[in-house]
């Protein structure tokens, strides 16, 4: 700090670095509560930075201006754009107009939901299905009701069709950097200890989770909800089938946009280490603008700034953190304090940081969680010496932001679903928030489990780690060890 200019004596950047850590328990109880909008919570982040002057005025530029901000903003305009051409309805017939039945359409759903989720805006894909699965449900009721059965209403069987949706969507958060703004977040960090990672590095050790917890996730809604009065979802199926007959032959704009969307998933996969992951994203912004499949101020207007101010004000902070030091600080505090309760070795790291991160993200924004502790399980992980680190510990943070179930504000996902699910022509909520917590602690605990168990135990075991990550991200961070020890 003060080689930066940042601080002219010891004794101020040992002040300035307090302050840091004030910031912490501040932006957390604003992430959690909401006593101001998220957007102006991140803003807070920067203003803080500029007139305490905690950090150098082009760092804290940089953190509104990276290559993980405008990575986000591309993700959030491709969302826009798909909802506005009606692309989203073309793939809901792809994906399930050919399935019949009812266990195997669930499992179709909650696979290929989780999958896409990935890729593609959750919270996009969240709002354009939450009306297919309504439309699913009132075709099942209806064929159900064609056969005699007279059934008013099937509570248990539109539960199980929104929540595996909606917790579908919430565990393909693991699958690549693009699923969430956490992710995008985790690797920024990475990029500050010299430890970049590609995006296909990431999917190495994500994707191979999402089948299998998307299949958990079937399982155990279809325990829970096994008193459901229908059993066949074909007639809904069919009524997707028919939405898309409607539609007629796809016209230019739904294909210039389907286009588009593979063009940057494929850009993402195989150009990241060259091009970043913003730069593809960008293109979300500008092709539709050029071709005029949609209008400027639309995008503009639906794209979700305050999401977007709070997750450039969480790399804000990430900085301030490691940038003053503060963040090793805690990371020895905490390695300390594990150490002492005879508690040590990989394992117990990877899974106290994925636990807390776990239960944080239930309370605050996935993004806001791994913004506060990626920046101590990281130095964590290097100090610690496991394999692998920082990576392994970084990911086991950001995977465990993704299984937010069991709160309807620990992501928009949920959020979401529970405002448009809605019974047709009676405006009777079908999802209330007791359900998250009713249906999700103990998918909760579940995901949890699978992430512990074949995620850290196997996953991390055969597809291994890049050798010398550790020493380059302690190189790094040893550039700070003097002032932590002053302060």
């Amino acid at each position: 700090m003060i080689r930066t200019g940042v601080a002219s004596s010891i004794s101020q950047a040992a002040w300035k670095a307090k302050l840091i850590l004030g910031i912490i328990p501040m932006a957390t109880i604003f992430f959690s509560t909401e006593a101001l909008p998220i957007g102006i919570v991140g803003i807070l982040m920067p203003f803080l930075a500029y007139f305490f002057y905690l950090l150098p005025k082009a760092e804290i530029g940089k953190t509104f201006c990276g290559d993980a901000p405008l990575f986000l903003l591309g993700v959030l305009a491709m969302g826009v754009v798909v909802t506005e051409v009606g692309l989203h309805k073309r793939l809901a017939s792809w994906i399930l107009g050919w399935v019949k039945g009812f266990k195997f359409p669930l499992f179709v759903i909650a696979i290929s939901m989780s999958i896409l989720g990935s890729f593609v805006s959750a919270h996009a894909i969240a709002a354009f299905m939450t009306p297919v699965m309504v439309i699913i449900y009132v075709g099942a009721l209806k064929g159900a009701n064609d056969k005699g059965l007279q059934i008013k209403e099937d509570p248990h069987l539109a539960k199980l069709l929104l929540l595996t949706l909606c917790f579908a969507l919430n565990v393909g958060g693991v699958g690549s950097p693009a699923a969430g703004g956490r992710n995008a977040i985790m690797m920024g960090f990475f990029d500050n200890y010299n430890v970049s990672m590609s995006f296909t590095q990431w999917m190495a050790y994500g994707m191979p989770l999402v089948p299998i917890l998307a299949v958990v996730v079937v399982i155990y809604l279809l325990f829970m909800f096994r008193k459901t009065k229908i059993k066949d979802l074909t007639p809904g199926l069919e009524a997707i089938k028919e939405e898309n007959r409607l539609m007629g032959a796809m016209k230019f704009n739904e294909i210039l946009i389907l286009l588009m969307m593979l063009s940057i998933l494929f850009l993402w996969i195989t150009k990241s280490k060259t091009l970043g992951l913003g730069g593809p994203a960008l293109l979300a912004l500008i092709i539709p603008v050029v071709f005029r499949v949609v209008d400027w101020k639309k995008i503009l207007t639906n794209i979700s700034w305050n999401a977007w101010f709070m997750y450039c004000g969480a790399l804000t902070m990430g900085a301030l953190l490691q940038n003053s030091g503060a963040a090793l600080w805690l990371a020895k505090f905490f390695l300390n304090g594990i150490q002492s309760l005879g508690v040590d070795g990989e394992m117990p790291l990877l899974v106290g940081a994925s636990l807390f991160s776990g239960i944080m993200t239930n309370f605050m924004s996935d993004a806001a969680t791994t913004s506060l502790l990626g920046p101590i399980t990281i130095p964590m992980g290097i100090l610690s010496g496991g394999a692998g680190e920082p990576w392994a510990v970084g990911l086991a943070t950001a995977f465990a932001t993704s299984f937010a179930h069991f709160l309807i504000v620990g992501t928009p996902n949920n959020a979401i679903v529970y405002a448009l699910s809605t019974y047709p022509g009676t405006n009777k909520r079908i999802i209330h928030p007791i359900d998250f917590v009713k249906y999700g602690f103990i998918l909760w605990i579940f995901c949890m489990l699978i992430l512990w168990l074949v995620g850290f135990l196997f996953i991390y075991k055969v597809v291994g780690f890049p050798p010398g990550i550790t020493e380059s991200a302690k190189a790094v961070l040893e550039a700070t060890r003097n002032g932590v020890v002053l302060l």
